[in-house]
This record gives structure tokens, sequence and C-alpha cells, in this order.
């Protein structure tokens, strides 16, 4: 069992959001749900890849920030855009790799390739790949490999 567990605080969307985040991962999976008195999800546990979320139907009193994000590395391009669409479906874009998702979560979806090109040994190269990154919204591996190669 992990010792640190994210705990999400939704208004009254839960169960919408649970079901939303299981049916994009495919490791994924839905371990718990308490009814409260008026029938509705109070609090429920589920994994995505592995890792364990706890959420709570908790009212409109806090709202999710871009203070805290959830970073999903992908493989290439493909993976990229995968979760990309399937995550911003009803929520904002934003820039380089981040998105909010319909119910105010924020999300990083970044490629090893932006990963591997930001630690490049060449100062240089490393630099234009952030640079190409920086005017970004959606990743774009075919665009970090031609910065990377100048």
């Amino acid at each position: 069992m992990q010792k640190i567990t994210p705990f999400l605080w939704f208004d009254d969307q839960l169960e919408d959001a649970i079901g939303f985040y299981t049916s994009i991962f495919r490791n994924a999976r839905i371990t718990d749900v308490k009814k409260g008195p008026d029938g509705k999800a109070f609090t429920a546990s589920f994994e995505l890849e592995g890792q364990h979320f706890m959420g709570l139907n908790g009212g409109p009193h806090f709202q999710f920030n871009e203070a805290v994000s959830f970073f999903v590395r992908c493989a290439d391009q493909a993976e990229v855009d995968y979760y990309w669409d399937r995550l911003s479906e009803g929520g904002t874009p934003q820039h380089c790799g981040w998105l909010k998702d319909r119910f105010g979560v924020t999300w990083q979806i970044i490629p090893d390739a932006l990963i591997r090109y930001l630690g490049d040994a060449d100062p240089a190269r490393a630099g234009r790949v952030q640079q190409a990154m920086m005017g970004m919204i959606k990743i774009d591996v075919a665009e970090l490999e031609r910065a990377a190669a100048g």
C-alpha cells in the first residue's frame, strides 16, 4: 500500500470524474465507493496506472488549480495525442503540454523525447528544444526533433 495518496476534492462530480479517469487509463479501476445519505458517492478510491487516489464530494468550498498537476509520461506522439485528446474533452488546453480537464484537475502530457532533449548534454540543443516547447500547446514530438537538430 502506498504511504502517500493524492486526495481530490470535488464539488459533487466525484462519480463522473472517476468514471472519466478510469475510462481513459488502460490500467485503471475503482476500488471502493462509499455513499452518503443522499445515495451519491461521498468518498471513493481508485487506481490509475498503479497510482492510488482517493476522492471526496466535499461541496463547492475549494477548487483545483495549477499548483498541483499530474504528470503523464508518454512513450511517443501517439500516446501524447491519446491522453491529450481524452483528458482535454470539455477542458481547457494550456501551454507546454499542460491542460485542465473538465473537472478542473491539471495534467501535464509529456513525451519521453521532451525529457530526453531537455536533459541533453549539449546546452544549445537543450535550449532550442526548450524554446520550441515554450511555443507549444500540445507537445509535438516532430517539432521537438526539428528543434534538436537545429
